[in-house]
């Protein structure tokens, strides 16, 4: 399974990426911390989940999101966010590839859960 995690906090990004449920997967896991950077990911690669943090401090995730739905229509997203923007589930109605959306203060492993759930699903 492949996966891009969007997040622009280094920390946060790297707890994401070593969560113990991705690596018990195999998961092959890149990260991009702006706009920029994850649409040259999704121009190089093929992934099976994005993870997705709403708030980039450069660039739009909504344009993230909207990028990997044209470039890779089967890929999913797990939208984070520590905003109330969106928790009222109309994330759904502006992203086609919304898999989800939780809090950002959700246990790295429930995210990677989630990552894997999705990622099972679209793999044949």
């Amino acid at each position: 399974m492949n996966v891009l995690i969007v997040e622009s906090r280094d920390t946060l990004g790297m707890v994401w990426a070593r969560a113990r449920a991705l690596a018990r997967e195999g998961a092959q896991v890149r990260r991009a911390r702006s706009q920029a950077e994850a649409a040259s990911w999704l121009q190089s690669e093929t992934f099976d989940v994005i993870v997705l943090d709403v708030v980039l401090d450069e660039g739009s995730a909504l344009a993230v999101a909207d990028f990997a739905s044209y470039r890779q229509p089967e890929a999913k997203v797990v939208f984070v966010t520590d905003t109330s923007f969106f928790s009222d589930g109309t994330i759904f109605n502006y992203c086609v590839n919304a898999a989800a959306c939780v809090s950002s203060g959700t246990d790295p492993e429930d995210i990677a859960a989630l990552v894997e759930h999705h990622g099972r699903v679209t793999r044949p």
